[in-house]
């Protein structure tokens, strides 16, 4: 009985001594002060100004401003073709020749009617020089009683009949002429010219084709690659800064690594129902010879330069909302960062406009701010001027 009590006294002394054990080390944490946050090493860049060039970024497609379809006004066959694809000419430079065998019987029946006509003339002025001296011979002969007023009248008829047949003569010899110019002008467009500067496209004819007729193909199509024409849309929100004479820089990726510029030429004044945007044309003169028909391009119309503008790089921007044009940053004081709300403006290359909440010169992090809070103590490895 005795060992009994003994055995369940000291058990009951284990259990207090392990519960004591148990409290003191569920009492030491609490007694203990949190470790200090060592500083997080970030990056900055101070807040500086610069000038904007500022715009409107567009896209679109050059297309030749002088292209010309070539088709023969006249019907017949093809007797000779001068020229291929992709050679260079100049206006005036003949292309190809039609058959001329039928037009110039009649060019030449038109020089026989003209000579009929001159020498017609000639004969009717002759009878009117006889006629008019006839008459007055009668004039004077009456004078002297030794003709008949009927004799007078006579000779006054004649002489206004030469008259007439003089004038018939002359309005003969003016048709007789006409056809001549008709003729030689049907002749001239027998040779097929080019009717402006440029490059032939496209060669659509060889010899024995008939052409002329209507409807017919097309034989050449020239296109002139000194000027293209440069075809954007802009939304209309932005169209009110835009300006007929504006510049308008533009790259293509077929030629990577160069920039063009055009000028703005045309503005359409009618709005795009479909997409509300506006159809804006662009002159590149003097293209460069690498710039074709059909490419599709990037550009941007310069529509003001502005001075003096408060910007910071992309990535000092924690939270960026476009549509409201505000943004978080983080500002270093000393060695402490601090959270700030910016009102943002227009976006030039890798930098964005701060219209309000920052001064120039301000250290703005630019690395390291996904690792800090507001308030953190903050290590400066590096400071960009920007």
């Amino acid at each position: 009985m005795k060992g009994r009590r003994l055995l369940g006294g000291i058990l009951t002394l284990w259990i207090i001594l392990c519960a004591g054990c148990s409290g003191q080390g569920s009492s030491s944490p609490q007694n203990e002060k949190p470790a200090t946050r060592a500083p997080v090493a970030i990056e900055v860049t101070k807040a500086r100004t610069m000038s904007v060039t500022e715009g409107v970024d567009v896209v679109g497609s050059l297309q030749p401003k002088f292209t010309a379809d070539v088709r023969s006004e006249y019907v017949g066959t093809v007797t000779e073709v001068y020229v291929t694809e992709w050679v260079r000419i100049k206006k005036g430079t003949p292309l190809a020749k039609i058959d001329t065998r039928e037009l110039e019987i009649i060019a030449q029946k038109a020089k026989s009617n003209l000579e009929n006509a001159k020498a017609s003339l000639l004969q009717a002025q002759v009878a009117g020089n006889r006629s008019e001296r006839e008459y007055q011979r009668l004039l004077k002969l009456k004078e002297y009683g030794l003709v008949t007023q009927q004799s007078l009248d006579e000779g006054a008829t004649e002489r206004e009949a030469s008259a007439a047949r003089i004038e018939a003569s002359k309005a003969q010899l003016k048709v007789a002429e006409e056809d001549i110019q008709f003729t030689q002008t049907r002749l001239a467009k027998t040779v097929i010219s080019a009717p402006i500067d440029g490059v032939v496209s496209l060669r659509n004819c060889n010899v024995g084709d008939l052409v002329g007729e209507i409807g017919a193909k097309c034989m050449f199509r020239l296109i002139n690659t000194r000027i293209l024409e440069l075809t954007v849309t802009v939304p209309s929100s932005e169209m009110g800064g835009i300006r007929i004479g504006q510049s308008l820089s533009f790259t293509t990726d077929a030629i990577p690594g160069k920039t063009f510029t055009g000028k703005v030429m045309f503005i359409n004044p009618v709005v795009n129902e479909a997409d509300r945007s506006v159809k804006v044309v662009a002159e590149v003169e003097k293209a460069a010879e690498e710039l074709k028909g059909g490419l599709y391009v990037k550009g941007r119309i310069i529509t003001g330069k502005r001075t003096d503008i408060l910007s910071v790089p992309r990535s000092a921007l924690l939270s960026w909302d476009v549509l409201s044009k505000k943004g978080d940053l983080f500002v270093v004081n000393g060695d402490v960062a601090h959270r700030r709300t910016v009102q943002t403006g227009s976006v030039v290359g890798d930098f964005v406009e701060i219209t309000s909440g920052l001064a120039a010169g301000d250290p703005v992090v630019t690395r390291g701010a996904f690792n800090i809070k507001d308030g953190d103590t903050v290590n400066i490895i590096q400071t960009n001027e920007g």
